[in-house]
């Protein structure tokens, strides 16, 4: 019809052919592909409700029923490309909310991959048997070998390790432990090997308690109510009656095609088109605009409950911290200056991988400090570490090992209170000096936790530290309301309290650790430089470090749920006029199908607005 000339002439005398080939491609997309909303609205009718199902099943089903039978009767007007669109584009919304609900299944298997699947049972005779984890008993004595995970919950009965607590606590030092401390299951092993005894097995350990609060949260998060699915339950019962009374009486006025053609009419004009391209258009047009600002929203439920977000729970460490310890400050005793302290120090501290070790190794490096060789380097669990340098015995430990702290007290309260760890530095038994460390503030953390209270968003921040490091860090945030020596479960209850309060909670995190928070939470944010699991537990996704991409994050959710729901009110305006146009007969079938085309540009321009 536009370029008209030989080729429509071609196209009219052989229309016949053509219709017959749309006529058997669109029926294997609507009853092959599409085929499964037949099913579901035959199964909902039975149940005597209406859902999209029913839409998209009756709407496409009248427009091609129609088109076979204006084919069959020479007609030219066929609808057979609205039929394939139609099932098309609601087939991609929900391939798009199956690659959510896949995401959800990861955060359970990614939880349980953290538990090792075997353990070394010691039988009675000292030997070692290797044995399925699901078949440790209780009081069974097990051995962990050097950067082995923690099988199961119990006390160190032999040897003194380090272990790395960071899935569990969220915190990046791993913990020195003695005989009787306690270990976690899915914690792992960075030293040397040790013995435990099994006290907390199966269900009863930690880590299934993180699972179970996992599953919890995510079966307790309310399910969107489908504002689609809600009027549909009204709205395609009177479509319905109104195309069958308009059949009737038109039959009734002694004019069956037209009774059949308005019919149709009404039925086409009711076609779900505007409504099927309303969420989804408006969804990947915000979550593009978001992916181009580093921010990955999961799926339309994400976008209407971050509309409603008033508080924003912030994990400290890895998310407003880098997680990383620097050191930040030095005192030295008399008779010792800076760099011999500090040289002294990372001497001895290189042949450890602790992270603070690690700390003064840099720091000494960063001044060009020399160092020189360490002998008989060893570490006492909860103490420290020493060893021989520079013709003296260094030790490097916890403030627990300075008889009389009064000559520095004051340097070290102020530290202290600065939210920094304070380590002692002895050389041959006398106090040299004093070290400190922080965990290093993010950068942007400042900025992006007064966007969010620009927003009018309450911001708090949640950590396992201690209250007088946590308050510290919060006081440079500016941030006025600290939870403290919160536990992993607990966090996901904190997440808990305040949606008892009425409050609509975001919860910010980047852990292991903080997967049942990021789920129980109305909505929950990630960093993907943090664990995968935490990422697959979010429901938004910021890439990178920056944390002014949360606030950012809220304001497009805002936005683009907004325009979701101008979209909605739109089509079920265009539908709420067209159809009684359609009854009186005003509106042909291929008129309606114009119609309906128009309304979805309207949808989509209204959508690209987001941009």
């Amino acid at each position: 019809m536009l370029l008209g000339g030989s080729l429509m002439d071609a196209a009219h005398a052989h229309m016949g052919t053509l219709n017959l080939v749309k006529a058997l491609l669109t029926t294997v997309v609507l009853f092959g592909a599409g085929g499964t909303f037949f099913v579901r609205a035959w199964k909902a009718a039975r149940h005597r409700t209406a859902d999209m199902n029913t839409l998209v099943a009756i709407g496409t089903g009248a427009a091609w029923a129609y088109s076979i039978w204006a084919a069959w009767n020479g007609r030219h007007d066929v609808y057979f490309d609205t039929a394939a669109v139609v099932v098309t584009l609601v087939l991609v919304g929900r391939h798009l909310e199956e690659r959510a609900k896949r995401r959800t299944r990861d955060t359970i298997r990614g939880l349980l991959d953290l538990a090792p699947k075997t353990a070394t049972r010691i039988a009675a005779d000292g030997s070692f048997i290797s044995i399925p984890l699901r078949d440790v008993r209780k009081g069974d004595l097990l051995l962990v070998k050097a950067f082995e995970a923690v099988p199961v919950d119990g006390s160190i009965v032999e040897g003194t390790p380090s272990v790395d607590e960071s899935m569990m606590t969220g915190e990046p030092m791993p913990v020195d432990k003695a005989v009787g401390g306690p270990v976690t299951g899915g914690t792992r092993n960075t030293s040397t090997a040790f013995r435990m005894k099994a006290e907390r097995v199966g269900a009863e350990t930690a880590l299934a308690g993180i699972i179970a609060a996992v599953q919890k949260a995510q079966g307790s998060k309310a399910p969107v109510q489908r504002l689609v699915d809600r009027v549909a339950a009204v709205f395609v019962p009177v479509v319905l009656v109104i195309a069958i009374a308009t059949g009737g009486i038109w039959w009734a006025l002694g004019d069956p095609q037209a009774a059949l053609v308005n019919m149709v009419a009404v039925l086409v004009i009711a076609c779900p088109c505007a409504l099927g391209l309303a969420t989804p258009t408006a969804i990947m047009v915000g979550s593009g605009r978001a992916a181009s600002a580093g921010i990955l929203i999961k799926d339309a439920v994400s976008l209407e409950q971050a509309r409603d977000i008033r508080t924003v729970l912030l994990d400290k460490t890895g998310t407003l911290t880098t997680g990383v310890m620097r050191l930040a400050g030095l005192r030295t005793a008399d008779g010792w200056d800076e760099a011999d302290l500090l040289g002294s120090a990372a001497s001895v501290e290189a042949q450890s991988d602790h992270p603070i070790a690690k700390s003064i190794v840099k720091a000494a490096d960063e001044r060009g400090l020399p160092r020189h060789s360490a002998l008989q380097v060893e570490t006492r669990a909860g103490v420290g570490i020493s060893g021989i340098t520079g013709g003296k015995v260094v030790e490097i430990g916890s403030l627990k090992t300075v008889a009389d702290l009064a000559p520095w007290e004051a340097w070290v309260n102020n530290e202290m209170l600065e939210g920094r760890v304070v380590l002692a530095v002895h050389a041959d038994r006398r106090v040299a000096g004093f070290l400190s460390f922080e965990d290093e503030i993010r950068p942007g953390s400042g900025a992006a936790v007064q966007a969010l209270l620009d927003l009018g968003v309450e911001v708090v921040m949640l950590t396992g530290d201690q209250p007088l490091t946590a308050h510290a860090v919060a006081r440079k945030l500016g941030i006025g309301r600290v939870e403290a020596e919160i536990s992993p479960a607990g966090k996901a209850d904190v997440v808990a309290r305040y949606q008892q309060d009425g409050r609509h909670v975001a919860m910010v995190g980047d852990g292991i650790n903080d997967a049942a928070a990021l789920t129980r939470a109305d909505l929950g944010i990630a960093m993907a430089s943090g664990s995968d699991l935490a990422v697959a537990s979010a429901d938004i996704t910021i890439v990178g470090d920056d944390l002014g991409r949360i606030p950012e994050a809220l304001r497009i959710s805002r936005r683009t749920f907004r325009i979701v729901r101008q979209n909605l009110v739109w089509a079920f305006l265009y539908n709420t006029l067209g159809i009684p146009l359609a009854a009186l007969g005003l509106l042909s079938p291929m008129v309606a199908g114009a119609a309906m085309a128009l309304s979805s540009v309207s949808v989509v321009a209204n959508a690209l607005r987001i941009r």
